[in-house]
């Protein structure tokens, strides 16, 4: 009886998830386009070659280095801010993390569109509030006339901290909700009994409520690392859509070999399957790492 009962889901996700996946397989070993499509010629495999060609594209190399980079700085960051607030909520009044909590959940539900389009207005170079203040700081924090129509989106450092900026804020909210909730599940004499033996707030974090947390904490940073690993909507409304190749990272370079005539669908699905390997490699070797410490039954 359980396996009938959830046999409509799983017959749905295998349709909407697992059947894409075996053909996004099975057009990485063909030579795979637009005339294959339209049936203007036959679909033909060429086994590995369509890797060899990623694998031996610069432009591969880049964008991988800078979606590393970019998960490296930004999933630590989702999660510090996100359990900063996380923290702030459990130890504010009911009213005020009511507020706090919706106004945090409407950042989250935020289309990534619309909170794109809102961060690149605010960055725009031509009457930008991100310019005008930076315009008017003292040199000595880094401000000044240097910053008047300064371009964010003609180079990577400058594209990516505004995409970094974007991401962020809607980031955080989820993980601040969820550490929410496994706070409210610590008993509170845990943390009674830790100051009355003189620990600190941050003692008392690290030796209770971190270990406590620890497996939520695990899911969090699985989650970030395959959300921000190969960010799209982001990355391309950011940067210019396809404007600017020194600034592709995985995400916009699969995007740009399946979609730029003529189009290379073959080529692209290789891309995403690498892609995919990367994230089951990171994943497999974190939850195996926490297995052996005990973080993870």
């Amino acid at each position: 009886m359980p396996y009938l009962l959830i046999l409509p889901s799983a017959v749905a996700i295998g349709l909407l998830l697992a059947w894409p996946a075996i053909q996004l397989a099975v057009y990485s070993f063909q030579d795979y386009g637009l005339p294959q499509v339209t049936g203007a010629a036959p679909t033909s495999w060429v086994g590995f070659g369509n890797y060899r060609l990623v694998l031996s594209d610069p432009e591969f190399w880049s964008a991988l280095r800078i979606s590393v980079l970019f998960a490296v700085v930004v999933v630590p960051l989702t999660l510090l801010v996100g359990t900063l607030v996380g923290l702030l909520l459990n130890r504010l009044g009911r009213k005020m993390a009511a507020f706090v909590s919706t106004a945090a959940l409407l950042a989250w539900a935020m289309p990534a569109v619309s909170a794109s389009v809102i961060f690149v207005w605010l960055f725009d170079p031509d009457g930008g509030l991100a310019d005008y203040l930076l315009q008017k700081l003292p040199s000595w924090l880094g401000g000044g006339a240097r910053w008047s129509q300064f371009s964010w989106t003609n180079a990577p450092l400058p594209a990516y901290t505004v995409i970094t900026l974007v991401v962020l804020w809607q980031a955080f909210p989820f993980v601040a909700v969820s550490v929410l909730a496994g706070l409210k599940t610590i008993p509170a004499e845990l943390h009674e009994a830790a100051r009355v033996d003189g620990a600190g707030p941050w003692r008392v974090f690290w030796k209770v409520t971190y270990p406590l947390l620890k497996p939520i904490f695990l899911v969090l940073l699985l989650l970030s690392v395959i959300w921000d690993f190969g960010i799209f909507t982001q990355a391309y409304i950011v940067t210019g859509e396809l404007g600017n190749r020194d600034e592709f990272n995985l995400g916009i370079l699969a995007y740009d070999k399946a979609f730029t005539m003529p189009p290379a669908y073959g080529v692209a699905s290789a891309l995403g399957m690498v892609l995919t390997v990367i994230l089951l490699i990171i994943t497999a070797g974190y939850v195996r790492a926490n297995i052996k410490q005990g973080a993870v039954a």
